[in-house]
């Protein structure tokens, strides 16, 4: 079984290091599980709060997996076209907007105590 730490080392420069800093954040400061998923780290609590895509362009997508049910007052939330799912492309430590991503993540943590997740099915 793949761990988190053997998916960081596989990665090379910039994303290497986006993913190893905002492992240890969401691991330490937000008290989240972390686990290998669709080959890529999730963390949850209660339910998946995001997810850490490496990008084909050399950057890092912080992905909320619950994006549709959060505010983006901080208007840095991207869809890509996508209903559910809000990510946040990152393509260096130095220049993540510190405070925005933990207001979101904040958001998304009360979110997940506060509001049992449930998967929308469309009414085709």
């Amino acid at each position: 079984m793949k761990t988190i730490n053997h998916f960081i080392l596989g990665l090379d420069g910039q994303q290497r290091a986006i993913v190893s800093y905002l492992h240890q954040r969401l691991t330490s400061d937000y008290d989240l599980m972390g686990k290998i998923s669709y080959n890529v780290p999730f963390y949850y609590r209660k339910s998946w709060i995001c997810y850490l895509n490496p990008l084909k362009d050399g950057g890092v997508e912080l992905a909320f997996t619950r994006g549709n049910e959060l505010s983006n007052d901080q208007g840095i939330l991207d869809f890509k076209g996508r209903k559910q799912i809000a990510g946040i492309g990152l393509y260096s430590v130095a220049d993540m907007p510190e405070q925005q991503i933990h207001e979101i993540i904040h958001e998304a943590l009360i979110l997940d105590e506060t509001t049992k997740y449930s998967v929308r099915k469309s009414n085709k």
